[in-house]
């Protein structure tokens, strides 16, 4: 089947409706994948009069795709799409679908993806519905969602936290609720930290980083030379976010680990931390590298520690004006 176009903005959508239904599943042209961008109207309904006879794999690859072109664009938004296929037969599908709501945050699919965590039976639906939720609580946490949809929320993470839902699951609602004030989170943590199992200990790390609280410092920091790369990737970024100014030395001599990950974190958890040192050695460290893409990695986080520096620095002279308004 032919669904190439020598200028797309002229092709009619139902091309692209022809090369989604193909049953030979052949790729869909990448320039049309742009044209699927903020979807309405007719076209949206157009698709979704069609989804149902679409391939499954050929559904799971559109969104995959979609997926990436988002990442790589942040002007594109593939929200429509997402949306009408929350509600597909395919377990794997609405894993896809519900991903990218974490970047949407459509308030609106609250109530649904509530409900999914609870009642979907797939459990990877479930375990990825507990992860966008935690992007709510955050919202809900800094006053962007009204506090009874953050409160519901919360209440219902818990509850899986506490059930004996697949471990997957009840990982992703422990993760999630580390952005949560509630009093039941820093038990769930430290009940994760004592079952000495490597999964749970990363999950409990990576509520940690999220809970800005300052008890963790010493687990965090103790974790930092701990012998399973995941680990300590986990460790480096809790130290990052926890702004732990004492993990710098260490977190210089991790840009020297074996593992990729753990190096780029390390880097990443300077530029949250900021101080002399840290530059000196990310300069240090992007003079040093003939890869391209490690350089741009590097200089990101170079680009974030001058960013975290100025935005202290107007900190730092907000406080000033206020003090002199006070002694005047």
């Amino acid at each position: 089947m032919t669904t190439d176009s020598n200028n797309l903005s002229e092709a009619p959508f139902q091309i692209i409706i022809n090369a989604l239904l193909d049953d030979e599943e052949t790729p869909l042209n990448p320039r049309f994948l742009f044209h699927l961008s903020d979807l309405e109207g007719e076209d949206l309904q157009s698709l979704k009069d069609a989804w149902p006879r679409i391939p499954v794999e050929q559904r799971r690859a559109l969104l995959e795709n979609l997926e990436d072109l988002a990442e790589d664009d942040y002007l594109l938004s593939f929200e429509s799409i997402c949306r009408l296929a929350i509600d597909d037969d395919d377990p794997q599908v609405r894993v896809l679908a519900i991903r990218p709501m974490f970047t949407y945050e459509p308030e609106d699919l609250i109530p649904q993806i509530s409900q999914m965590l609870e009642t979907d039976p797939d459990e990877s639906v479930r375990a990825v519905c507990a992860s966008t939720l935690g992007k709510f609580v955050y919202l809900g946490e800094i006053e962007e969602l009204p506090e009874h949809i953050k409160d519901g929320i919360v209440e219902r993470l818990l509850r899986v936290a506490h059930s004996q839902d697949n471990r997957e699951v009840r990982r992703r609602a422990l993760e999630a609720l580390g952005f949560a004030s509630s009093e039941e989170v820093p038990k769930l943590i430290a009940d994760a930290l004592e079952t000495d199992e490597t999964d749970w200990l990363v999950s409990a790390l990576f509520a940690m980083g999220r809970t800005f609280d300052k008890r963790w410092i010493p687990q965090v920091t103790s974790m930092l030379d701990h012998q399973l790369p995941g680990v300590r990737f986990e460790a480096v970024r809790a130290a990052g976010e926890l702004e732990i100014s004492a993990a710098a030395p260490q977190l210089i001599e991790l840009l020297e680990d074996s593992d990729d990950d753990v190096r780029f974190a390390a880097a990443w958890s300077l530029s949250q931390i900021g101080g002399e040192d840290a530059r000196e050695a990310l300069e240090n460290l992007l003079e040093a590298t003939h890869n391209d893409e490690e350089a741009d990695l590097i200089q990101d986080a170079l680009d974030n520690l001058l960013f975290n520096e100025e935005m202290r620095l107007f900190d730092l002279m907000d406080l000033t004006d206020d003090d002199e308004e006070y002694f005047d």
